[in-house]
């Protein structure tokens, strides 16, 4: 009876569609939904997709590039909350955070399978290639973040918490060098996950520097630094990674005939953020005034 008592407490509080109260959440449901969608799409192209030559690299490549994502969209979470006002996305981001995780050991594990499970060769792979050495550093920062995302380790860390925490950065930094060195002269992904980082880091900048991040002229600034950043990261890589004309890169930025560059789909979201901004502000203003008239 105990034993039973123990695990309806133990899912009703820390099952992840549940909040501090231990109520069922829609919000945190509809979230955990969406964040295991990916793995399970993965898994179903693994059984039943087209037969591939290398089954396991396609999931090997999804599965690194869903876990970079996810690490993104926990590091957009306070920018959000602050632009917006949304206070509860705020409890997503544990969430969030623990699923890149996940996908992360998911790519390890893929990579072990690609490996025909030979883990002696996977070892001394990791310790061996430059690339894979960056991957591994970031996948262990995760696993530190991971372990210390509980409730009673944010107790036991007190004021130390919030700075192992900010490891996330570099971790995020090791995660994009290592999706740039595995996706080689091909490098629009990376670029526009790069692209997406630099424009949180400049919302995060904004904030230090004491600029209200909900004016949509910020916002807007911060978009166009953000494209500007991106296209300098393309750039970079290309002068100093690979043979390809950097140059010809760069100008293809002006040019959205041919395709859409990193930089402008960076420079849009922002500007779509900076948009809903105003939006919201406008639509605030004006039920201001229509309750002051009710009045």
């Amino acid at each position: 009876m105990a034993l039973t008592s123990t695990k309806h407490f133990m899912l009703r509080h820390y099952a992840p569609w549940t909040d501090r109260r231990g109520e069922l959440s829609g919000l945190r449901l509809c979230v955990f939904v969406l964040l295991l969608f990916p793995a399970a799409w993965i898994f179903f192209d693994l059984a039943f997709g087209p037969v591939y030559p290398e089954p396991s690299e396609k999931a090997l490549h999804e599965s690194g590039t869903w876990a970079v994502r996810f690490l993104l969209l926990t590091l957009a979470v306070t920018p959000l909350r602050r632009v917006f006002h949304w206070n509860r996305v705020i409890g997503l981001r544990r969430m969030i955070g623990v699923s890149v995780l996940a996908y992360a050991l998911l790519h390890l594990g893929l990579y072990a399978a690609s490996e025909h499970w030979n883990l002696s060769k996977v070892v001394s792979e990791i310790f061996i290639r430059f690339y894979l050495i960056v991957g591994f550093t970031a996948l262990a920062g995760l696993a530190v973040l991971g372990a210390t995302s509980f409730d009673s380790a944010v107790r036991r860390l007190g004021p130390n918490w919030n700075r192992l925490h900010l490891l996330v950065y570099p971790v995020a930094v090791l995660a994009l060098f290592h999706f740039f060195l595995q996706s080689k002269s091909d490098v629009g992904q990376a670029t526009l996950m790069a692209g997406v980082f630099a424009l949180l880091m400049l919302y995060r900048l904004t904030v230090k520097t004491g600029f209200p991040l909900s004016n949509f002229l910020v916002l807007a600034a911060c978009a166009l630094l953000g494209a500007a950043a991106t296209a300098a990261i393309e750039y970079a890589w290309y002068a100093l990674a690979t043979g390809i004309p950097a140059d010809r890169v760069f100008q293809a930025n002006f040019n959205v005939s041919t395709s859409i560059r990193p930089a402008v789909w960076v420079g849009i979201s922002g500007l779509a953020v900076s948009a809903m901004a105003l939006l919201q502000t406008v639509g605030k203003h004006a039920g201001n005034r229509l309750r002051l008239k009710k009045a």
